[in-house]
């Protein structure tokens, strides 16, 4: 079950609910460590055990280690040593600094460290050689379970580690956020936000400083003043991995902005202020920016003392450094900022100047093969079919000339990390964001029509092959479609949709409503003249006997003989007509009588016909695209969840649905809201049910 941590619900990693897949037994820390206490016994974690395949899953070690507990390092271990620090956190020989330097910057904010790295631990009180740690996931929060065993050669840790060889929660730390993820190895190559995501919930943007907006520094002060974590880095070299150059910085390095000031300064001739950032290199040591304003230069005597006391200034070799804002536009090429969420902004750590928070959205979906994987906007005859979300904006910024709303919408990608050994990376990924002029009268969901004629009025600046594609709009107030899509149709995976807003915003889904509707007009209607009703009745009397009923054995062979006549296939099987059966038998019999079998005749002619309308190539089978429009046609309004199971139940590996499969669908789906509607007695929706009802109801359908 999951627990509640302040105003947050705290799932425990693969259990129902957390969105993610068990790789074993659900772990309860507070369970596990009990028990542990119990018996007297160190734990030991089944999950990720001390193995080589725990670090790399690609290819074997290139030394051999050896898995340790801190107690086994040194005489004394602590889990922190005088509080967390931005300088607790060394890099290791994993190229993993995006995570680094994201960890450096989550110490800045004491009470968002401990919602990720929980206080309730140590090697003192309770010890047992488990500890556990908290981690954002795709709109939950998860709390993942470690046993304290890391990896080390010739009795020193060989990844992530703290300055103090006595503190251990950064390397802990980093073992939680490898098994979140499958292996270390599965931590190599990242980005920044990515990690500044997994620790806070926030949405991050993403700046090419070469192109930044003219108020780029009047962003980041806002952005650092509302807690917003913050990175920044260079461009690599391609021949070189993580050269240095002449003024000291690290290309293809990932650093953390620890504080965005506007600092006072006096010379001879004049006063005034100038906007100065700290800047911090993970590696933690004399690897520092060498030109102005860093440590010991010149300009810091223009500085007046109790600046220098109110900016913490000191000039030790631990990568951390100030250099001017114009020097950071001229050296630094990426810029990261993640907006924090409400909900990671407790009351007690919100200050005055940072009251203001995001109205936020959220949605969970899949492009699902043949269903909703529709591409992007090149394939028209399938964009329509990804998921569509509505979203109303109402009210302009505050302060803002044009009257116009500022909204930034983040699409991720689920789990795709955590698959990287089954050779899945990233899909390529974007979206399209509609204006509807009139919402309340336009079809649901948008069709092909619509998106033939009308073009977007923004999107993603491209689709590529992230984790996360987060882009910042002003838009009109209105009412607005968002289309979240990979590039191409077909291609598999789930996502996240997350809207920020600075005024209070409304969305939805913008699907069909789940239900019946009118039968299509194109549909060719069941022919009722006298002498192919009684031609039908003449062949159900000739199988039925002298009892006039017929079971599903029987009902088989009336609708083969009589299908086989005018309908090329090979017959249907005994469920589907046990199906059938059910569907029409009223008084639960198992048998069905004339009238019913003429019934059930109307309804199996008209899906034939259905089948055939979008059989165009009279290949015997639907595209799993088409069920969608096929069941709209034969009466039945699905939306892309519900059509998503129904090819999972009735779809051939091929993506195709075979007329069988087809009308076995159908039978299904008139049983099972024909049930629903007679218990839905006042047409809102919602029906009751015994259990006795439900199973006798739902497993004889």
């Amino acid at each position: 079950m999951p627990y509640q941590h302040k105003n947050t619900t705290v799932y425990f990693f693969g259990e129902q609910g957390s969105g993610l897949r068990p790789r074993g037994d659900v772990q309860d820390f507070y369970k596990l460590r009990r028990q542990c206490l119990s018996d007297g016994i160190l734990f030991e974690d089944p999950e990720f055990p001390a193995q080589d395949s725990s670090i790399y899953y690609s290819r074997s070690p290139p030394r051999p280690f050896e898995w340790k507990r801190p107690s086994e390092l040194v005489d004394d271990p602590h889990l922190f040593v005088e509080g967390a620090s931005r300088f607790d956190v060394i890099q290791g020989e994993l190229g993993d600094c995006w995570l680094l330097a994201a960890v450096a910057n989550l110490t800045l904010y004491p009470q968002i460290f401990h919602k990720v790295v929980p206080d309730d631990q140590s090697f003192v009180d309770d010890y047992a050689g488990i500890f556990h740690f908290r981690f954002w996931q795709y709109g939950r929060w998860v709390d993942v379970v470690v046993d304290d065993r890391l990896p080390t050669y010739y009795g020193r840790l060989i990844l992530l580690q703290s300055k103090d060889k006595n503190e251990f929660w950064s390397a802990l730390l980093e073992k939680a956020y490898a098994k979140l993820h499958g292996s270390y190895e599965s931590l190599k190559g990242g980005t920044t936000c990515e990690a500044m995501e997994d620790f806070t919930g926030g949405v991050t943007e993403v700046y090419e400083l070469d192109k930044a907006p003219s108020n780029m520094f009047t962003i980041m002060l806002k952005a650092y003043e509302r807690m917003s974590l913050l990175g920044c880095s260079i461009t690599p070299d391609p021949s070189v991995t993580e050269a240095e150059l002449p003024n000291g910085l690290i290309r293809g390095h990932a650093y953390s902005i620890t504080a965005v000031k506007m600092v006072e300064i006096r010379t001879g001739r004049k006063s005034g202020k100038i906007p100065l950032l700290r800047i911090r290199n993970p590696w933690g040591n004399e690897a520092e920016w060498k030109g102005a304003w860093s440590d010991k230069s010149r300009e810091w005597k223009y500085i007046p003392d109790n600046e220098k006391e109110d900016l913490g200034l000191t000039f030790d070799a631990d990568g951390e450094f100030w250099m001017s804002f114009a020097d950071f536009m001229k050296n630094f090429m990426t810029l990261e900022i993640c907006n924090l969420s409400p909900d990671a902004l407790d009351d007690e750590i919100l200050t005055d100047s940072s009251k203001k928070v995001w109205a936020t959205q959220f949605y969970e979906g899949c492009w699902s093969r043949g269903v909703s994987a529709g591409g992007c906007r090149n394939y028209i005859e399938t964009f329509w079919y990804n998921p569509q979300y509505l979203i109303t904006l109402e009210d302009p910024d505050e302060d803002d000339d044009e009257d116009k709303c500022t909204v930034i919408i983040a699409l991720m990608q689920k789990n795709r990390r955590a698959q990287r050994k089954k050779g899945l990376d990233h899909l390529t990924i974007g979206f399209a964001i509609y204006n509807l002029k009139d919402p309340d009268n336009s079809p649901r969901p948008l069709p092909k029509k619509y998106f033939e004629y009308n073009a977007s009025v923004a999107r993603s600046p491209s689709f590529i092959n992230l984790r996360e594609v987060t882009s910042r709009f002003k838009l009109n107030p209105g009412t607005y479609c968002i289309i979240p899509s990979t590039f191409e149709p077909n291609e598999e995976g789930e996502f996240v949709l997350r809207v920020f807003s600075e005024k209070k915003n409304q969305m939805t889904e913008f699907d069909n409503n789940i239900g019946e509707g009118e039968i299509d007009d194109r549909v060719e209607r069941p022919d009722d003249t006298p002498g192919k009703k009684d031609a039908l009745k003449e062949s159900f009397r000739k199988i039925a006997g002298d009892d006039l009923e017929i079971d599903a054995y029987e009902l088989k062979e009336v609708l083969d003989f009589v299908l086989q006549k005018e309908f090329e296939f090979g017959g249907f099987g005994l469920n589907l007509c046990r199906a059938m059966v059910a569907m029409m038998d009223t008084d639960r019999s198992g048998k069905l009588g004339l009238e019913e079998f003429m019934q059930l005749w109307q309804s199996v002619v008209t899906w034939k016909n259905v089948f055939k309308l979008y059989d165009k190539d009279n290949s015997g089978a639907l595209n799993t695209f088409e069920l969608r429009s096929a069941l709209t046609s034969a009466g039945y309004s699905m939306n892309w969840k519900v059509l998503r199971i129904l090819r999972f139940r009735y779809g051939n590996k091929d993506g195709t649905i075979s007329f069988e499969d087809f009308i076995g669908c159908a039978v299904k789906l008139k049983n099972m809201i024909d049930l629903f509607r007679k218990k839905d007695v006042k047409k809102l929706n919602l029906a009751n049910f015994t259990i006795e009802e439900w199973i006798e109801a739902t497993m004889y359908a």
